[in-house]
């Protein structure tokens, strides 16, 4: 999809705000809905995902099942909202071995298993909006002693409010970042503390509260 693209810095494939937010996206809904929704505590739009079971209500990019991202860019950042309910979210890669990796994070469990084709893991999220930073080269190499090729397919299930996902070519302070990649939000929301994962994902992935 954009492997022939020119990729450097930023390349956003979610914004609540566009016309069309989930233009290159399939969804898939039951017992629960996907809809856009006013949030309280940024005063703007944001997509939101809720349902019984995170399992049966998710996106997933590229809407075609039959195509891939072809996104070489390694950090994945997703800026979620908790929602005090179970989410998970998937990534799909390919490594330098030519093999089809996942990586599945999730808040409800609490230790890292790698298996041949998938690595799941746990994530602690701050209370309200977080900035969750994916380092998919680091975890490729920690996980499966291969390099990070590219990615195929990102999959976000319930239960999240999404604000923005995307790709960078590294990570950036949040006096780097364009305006248009900030989330603003009032003054005492930035005391939250920092959000870490559990002790047993430090080597793999964390999320941190938007500041």
């Amino acid at each position: 999809m954009f492997r022939n693209t020119f990729q450097s810095g930023f390349l956003s494939i979610l914004y609540s705000i566009g016309s069309k937010p989930l233009q290159i996206w399939d969804k898939e809904v039951q017992n629960g809905h996907i809809k856009r929704c006013t949030d309280e505590d940024i005063q703007s739009s944001a997509l939101e995902l809720m349902a019984t079971n995170v399992s049966t209500n998710y996106i997933s990019c590229p809407a075609d099942p039959q195509q891939s991202l072809g996104i070489k860019l390694p950090f994945l950042v997703l800026i979620v909202k908790n929602m005090k309910k179970y989410f998970t979210f998937e990534v799909q890669i390919l490594d330098d071995k030519n093999v089809r990796r996942r990586f599945r994070a999730s808040n409800y469990q609490s230790t890292t298993r790698v298996k041949p084709f998938i690595c799941t893991m746990p994530l602690r999220l701050d209370e309200g909006w977080n900035q969750i930073q994916f380092n998919l080269s680091d975890f490729t190499r920690r996980a499966y002693g291969t390099n990070y090729v590219e990615t195929l397919r990102v999959q976000v299930h319930a239960n999240c409010r999404i604000r923005r996902i995307y790709f960078s070519d590294r990570l950036y302070s949040e006096e780097e970042l364009p305006p248009e990649f900030k989330l603003f939000l009032p003054i005492q929301i930035f005391k939250r503390v920092l959000c870490t994962v559990a002790e047993s994902m430090k080597p793999f992935a964390g999320a941190k509260p938007i500041r």
